[in-house]
């Protein structure tokens, strides 16, 4: 884990103040490059896209192309699943796309890790990292990689949900009720749902209940992220 560098992105209050965060948190993971993308699915299957990145000048239209994002099985794997893919030169030429690593490598675009989050309401954020060196071939470090860029996420999606989303696709403040608000509270404090149930005179699954209904409310996809944005909101202290 690398300390401070998580919360601190919840601190920015512009755009390039998230886009300054996230670079700062991609370079200490020892990346030169990264992409943040928040993704809102309307009707009719037409999507917004959102986005910063620090891209070299060239590479963006390659990575915006339609026809090469379909080629692309990184972003393949983000559109279907939350599971990180840690990609090289073989992931692009298993799929029959080593071309397209062939393009992207002369801009630096080597290897990397990347991950999407799919959240309520037809919302999706995709964090990606890069660069042109190998990663560790270590297994211990690899995992540490891939662990503080999904915690990393967590933070930053909530950010970028804050900061880089029109008002009108901004949620809005949930009511969460004063059960829901009690059970967040002492999850905070690190109990378990048994404990938290022991505390409040409920039964366990009771107080699973609570705390999933607060993440659903929150549009969050894990206890942790609902905890971390009710603190935000002022919805809990």
């Amino acid at each position: 884990m690398l300390p401070g560098g998580f919360s601190a992105v919840l601190q920015a209050t512009t755009q390039d103040a998230f886009r300054g965060e996230v670079l700062h948190f991609a370079k200490r993971l020892g990346f030169e490059t990264f992409a943040a993308m928040l993704v809102v699915d309307h009707t009719l299957g037409q999507s917004e896209f959102f986005n910063v990145h620090n891209a070299p000048a060239g590479f963006e239209e390659l990575g915006t192309d339609p026809a090469s994002c379909r080629r692309d099985p990184v972003m393949q794997h983000c559109k279907r699943q939350s599971v990180p893919i840690i990609w090289d030169r073989n992931t692009y030429v298993s799929q029959g796309s080593g071309d397209l690593w062939e393009e992207q490598s002369r801009f630096g675009y080597s290897t990397g890790i990347a991950m999407a989050l799919h959240l309520p309401e037809g919302r999706h954020f995709l964090l990606g990292v890069d660069r042109d060196q190998p990663l560790p071939n270590d297994a211990g470090e690899l995992q540490r990689l891939v662990a503080d860029l999904q915690l990393f996420a967590v933070y930053a999606q909530d950010a970028a949900m804050r900061l880089m989303l029109p008002v009108q696709h901004r949620p809005e403040r949930p009511a969460l009720t004063p059960r829901e608000l009690e059970s967040l509270r002492w999850t905070m404090d690190g109990k378990t749902a048994w404990e938290v149930g022991a505390i409040l005179g409920i039964s366990e699954r009771t107080a699973v209940l609570h705390v999933n209904n607060a993440m659903h409310k929150l549009g969050c996809i894990n206890k942790h992220q609902a905890v971390l944005k009710a603190l935000r909101l002022g919805l809990i202290h």
